[in-house]
């Protein structure tokens, strides 16, 4: 935005001045009209004694925001909302101008499908927390951790940090740019990668969790040669021993649950199959299932639901 005195230069003198600049740089301005003129999201209007704004949405504006229904933390949902408001209750603009504007709020949330009461309920607050001053310890003494929301089920962990210092943030695993996502398909073999597995005994169809870093092949034949060997050194092998019960070939015996190249994700990815199996009562009674786990339930339960 250019305020320039018309009695000393025009538009056109600052329009050729600007693009001879740099060879490379040309600039289109945009004059006002009847005194108005729009910039980002403000209408500025021009009065002989003062200078006036008012809101701008420009005429393509579809005011569509995150649905009400939609699978968001409510944090995500509201964020456009927050915004308006306190765009709205910050800008020194007229009364009017303020109950219009309000009024322009409440349509968009009742298109989509918010109740009134909570847009009203978030302006209340945003009026108190703008009422009331910050101190210096307040800003400083914030640490953030981020979780991954699949469902409102989540807040069980998170409302455990409710009365810490430590803030939640949500990410979503249902955006557009995921679910459009190209992804190259592995054509490496199963029995060849690393990751979480388990081992089925042929004769009760129970299973055995394991996790490994190498080929699934050479973890298998580890097992397979304990049972040989009578060396009851894996649950795997102990509940083959024990109950004399048939095993199979790697092909027939061992199924990648979970591939996995991050040494690190190993351990927690195994004891969130151990809690699935053990849950459902398909793990060999020789291998015990953990203590239950809340944020290991949180995903069994997600993943019961896709």
């Amino acid at each position: 935005m250019i305020i320039y005195d018309n009695r000393k230069t025009s538009p056109e003198k600052i329009t050729d001045h600007i693009n001879h600049i740099h060879t490379n740089l040309k600039f289109t301005p945009t004059s006002e009209q009847n005194n108005t003129i729009d910039f980002l999201d403000l209408t500025i209007i021009r009065h002989p004694t003062k200078i006036e704004i008012d809101i701008y949405r420009k005429p393509t504006t579809t005011d569509i925001t995150i649905n009400n229904t939609s699978n968001h933390p409510n944090e995500h949902k509201m964020a456009a909302y927050r915004h308006m408001i306190n765009r709205m209750l910050t800008l020194p603009i007229s009364t009017e101008r303020k109950n219009n504007e309000w009024q322009n709020i409440l349509t968009i949330a009742k298109n989509n499908k918010y109740p009134i009461h909570t847009i009203t309920k978030l302006k209340t607050k945003i009026q108190q927390d703008l009422q009331k001053p910050k101190t210096k310890e307040e800003k400083n003494n914030k640490k953030w951790a981020t979780f991954t929301y699949h469902s409102p089920k989540v807040r069980t962990i998170t409302n455990l940090f409710k009365d810490t210092n430590i803030r939640i943030a949500y990410k979503t695993t249902n955006t557009i740019k995921q679910r459009t996502k190209t992804r190259n398909p592995n054509t490496t073999p199963d029995l060849n990668r690393s990751g979480v597995y388990k081992m089925t005994c042929k004769t009760c169809s129970k299973a055995y969790i394991g996790q490994t870093s190498r080929d699934l092949t050479v973890r298998c034949r580890e097992h397979l040669r304990y049972i040989k060997n009578n060396d009851p050194q894996s649950a795997y092998a102990q509940h083959i021993l024990h109950n004399i019960h048939e095993y199979g070939t790697p092909a027939e015996t061992i199924t990648l649950l979970k591939p996995i190249s991050d040494k690190n994700k190993l351990i927690p990815y195994e004891q969130l199959f151990i809690q699935a199996y053990h849950q459902n009562g398909n793990l060999v009674q020789e291998q015990s299932g953990n203590e239950g786990n809340p944020l290991f339930q949180l995903i069994i339960d997600r993943m019961a639901t896709q």
